[in-house]
């Protein structure tokens, strides 16, 4: 399959277990027949789930759906805290979590719901003056990375139950949340506030803004059939829909301005031409819409 044959738009993944965001993408790149393919927010190799990924023209689309709302599915091991706050780091400390009760854990919970500042887990892929930091620390340095606000819309428990002889406990939870929480923070902060140490143990990504697991396909599944959602239907879903006119959807494909959508959000606007194409995003500046990006008609890679 070349890329001529391979229309833009988004593929929505279900990642397994054990990959990295990157490794989809090389497998897409192969499926697709393009290098054009890209991802919008990485998940951890131990993580599985929503991956949405862009592929030719819709590549340009990803910048937005990063800073969308997620939900997640996980799973919290109380007891036992780690080098990387997940599963696959080292142990660095263990404090039996027998004493903790229900009623405590929920009122954690509910401390680290809402506006709240995170301070993102050290094995992240933010840079420090330069380097990544998840480098850095497995090279044996150290980095204090500073708090930054995030929003926890969401955090319910499911369930707490008794492992290893009653010495841990492991909680599941629903997490919904901005773009840029870490759900390994919140395990670690969890223990932390609680005085005995946590890690996370499972996540599994549920929704990226519209896109839920109920759209998402296994790369076995793609190998086979390669269900791309077209690009037009993908910035529709993604955003408000502004219908141009002919002349409107004309200027705005040769970079000339047009009057404001007067929707009154905030936000990217999908602005739609009579035939259906989505001709690019705009946003309101006074009474005017700047185009933010506008796709080049023709070209498929463009």
């Amino acid at each position: 399959m070349n890329s001529g044959q391979v229309r833009s738009g988004l593929i929505i993944v279900d990642k397994p277990q054990g990959w990295t965001s990157h490794d989809v993408v090389g497998r897409l790149r192969r499926l697709a027949g393009t290098r054009k393919v890209g991802h919008a927010g990485t998940l951890d190799p131990m993580a599985t789930g929503v991956l949405v990924v862009g592929i030719n023209k819709a590549t340009r689309l990803l910048t937005y759906i990063v800073g969308t709302t997620k939900t997640y599915e996980a799973t919290i091991r109380l007891g036992q805290a780690t080098v990387t706050d997940d599963a696959e780091g080292e142990v660095t400390a263990e404090t039996i979590a027998a004493a903790v009760t229900d009623e405590e854990i929920r009122a954690a919970v509910a401390n680290l719901t809402g506006d709240i500042q995170q301070v993102p887990s050290s094995v992240s892929a933010i840079k420090v003056n330069g380097e990544r930091s998840y480098a850095k620390v497995r090279a044996g340095g150290e980095v204090n990375l500073p708090a930054r606000p995030v929003t926890v819309s969401r955090f319910e428990v499911h369930d707490i139950r008794r492992e290893n002889g009653g010495r841990l406990r492991d909680v599941d939870v629903t997490v919904d949340c901005s773009s840029g929480t870490y759900i390994r923070a919140l395990a670690r902060d969890l223990g932390a506030a609680l005085g005995v140490g946590g890690h996370l143990t499972a996540l599994r990504r549920t929704c990226v803004g519209p896109f839920s697991l109920e759209q998402a396909s296994t790369l076995e599944e793609l190998a086979e059939d390669l269900r791309v959602l077209d690009l037009d239907d993908a910035a529709a879903d993604l955003f408000p829909v502004r219908s141009l006119s002919a002349s409107e959807a004309e200027d705005l494909s040769h970079g000339r301005r047009i009057g404001a959508t007067g929707n009154g959000q905030p936000g990217p606007v999908a602005a739609i031409d009579p035939d259906g194409r989505v001709v690019g995003l705009l946003e309101d500046k006074g009474e005017q819409a700047k185009a933010l990006l506008v796709f080049t008609p023709g070209n498929e890679k463009a």
